[in-house]
């Protein structure tokens, strides 16, 4: 299965689409987990895109393509996700990528598991204003905000809507979640987040014991 991985991350860095639609068909009549395949293969291609970028050794363009070439690869998988009792609500909760950053695919893939767990999910997507979170949390008031970042220049704005949350007297009413390639969890802490999740299905973990 290693070398279906690595043709699978590969792929998705060449932006074909495809191939990887191939690999992912392939891999689930094998019987393996659809979260497997992300966190082992689809994951990994986009966090190695994440650092080229930041390393100018890709540009936007290869970036989107990438992108758009997992996001794919997730709808394919989505159906075979939703595995879980959806009728069931197990709470509100917020998500989006901090402002300035781009990124979309690992916060997708939060939502889509968030989604097929029973939670109620408001997406904000991605290059989200600080104030924007503010406003979609006294809107719906969610149990939890989940921020994101994937890049090192932008994770600094994370603090920046925790302490706008701050200002606002709303911060007692949810929890947050932070997570994405640069953050570490002595950083989520020392920033006053609640938890802090390496990969999706420990976002959802997380998620899940907030809600209780």
């Amino acid at each position: 299965m290693k070398d279906v991985y690595a043709e699978l991350r590969n792929a998705v860095q060449a932006g074909e689409e495809e191939k990887v639609k191939e690999l992912i068909t392939q891999t689930l009549d094998g019987g393996t987990p659809p979260v497997e395949i992300i966190e082992k293969g689809l994951r990994p291609a986009m966090e190695e895109v994440g650092k080229k970028f930041e390393t100018l050794e890709i540009f936007l363009p290869e970036m989107i393509m990438a992108a758009d070439t997992m996001a794919a690869g997730v709808e394919l998988l989505q159906p075979h996700m939703s595995v879980d009792d959806t009728s069931k609500n197990l709470g509100t909760v917020v998500i989006g990528t901090v402002q300035g950053d781009v990124h979309r695919i690992g916060k997708d893939i939060v939502r889509i598991m968030l989604e097929g767990s029973g939670f109620k999910v408001f997406d904000m997507g991605h290059d989200v204003p600080d104030e924007a979170f503010i406003q979609k949390i006294k809107e719906v008031k969610p149990r939890v905000l989940g921020l994101s970042t994937l890049m090192t220049t932008t994770m600094q704005n994370i603090p920046r809507v925790i302490e706008g949350i701050k200002a606002e007297n709303i911060r007692k009413d949810v929890r947050i979640i932070v997570g994405g390639a640069p953050v570490l969890p002595e950083w989520a802490d020392a920033v006053g987040a609640d938890g802090y999740g390496k990969t999706a299905v420990d976002a959802v973990n997380i998620t899940k014991k907030f809600s209780r």
